[in-house]
């Protein structure tokens, strides 16, 4: 199967299982682990950073698959950062070159985050998905995931 067809598959699978689950975390966990196990071992490091309600210019981490991840990262600082201050897609072949980059994991070379908004339009998370081989990610990764981001809070 390519990887096309197989992120569509992933986006219905997870549709049907977030369907009717209003806690956002349980969504965000069964997104996560799936992608993850869909895609071991390309993917290193697969979850979400989640706008803090206390602090709106913050990412705090939240549920993932992966090594420990960082537990905070402001907006505009880092891949994940800066996805969240201009809200759209990074797509960074080469973290080491990308200006401020935060490595939570030194094993860490590439590296995509899409955001995630919720039903206002509102910023409410960014996924993040690493890999240790450097070029991991193409424009095939880019649309599958933004396309299972859009439904993660509106299913």
């Amino acid at each position: 199967m390519d990887r096309q067809a197989h992120y569509r598959e992933l986006k219905a699978e997870i549709e049907s299982i977030v369907a009717g689950e209003t806690y956002v975390p349980a969504r965000y966990a069964s997104a996560a682990c799936l992608l993850a196990e869909a895609f071991r071992p390309r993917f290193f490091w697969t979850g979400f950073y989640v706008v803090d309600p206390q602090k709106a210019d913050e990412l705090v981490v939240g549920p993932y698959q992966g090594t420990l991840g960082c537990l905070r990262i402001p907006f505009g600082k880092g891949v994940c950062g800066v996805c969240a201050a201009e809200q759209k897609t990074q797509l960074v072949p080469d973290v080491h070159a990308f200006p401020g980059h935060i490595a939570c994991d030194s094993r860490s070379n590439s590296e995509i985050v899409v955001p995630v908004f919720d039903r206002d339009g509102t910023l409410a998370a960014v996924l993040d998905v690493d890999s240790t081989e450097y070029d991991a990610f193409d424009a095939v990764d880019q649309e599958g995931l933004e396309a299972i981001c859009k439904i993660l809070l509106t299913a």
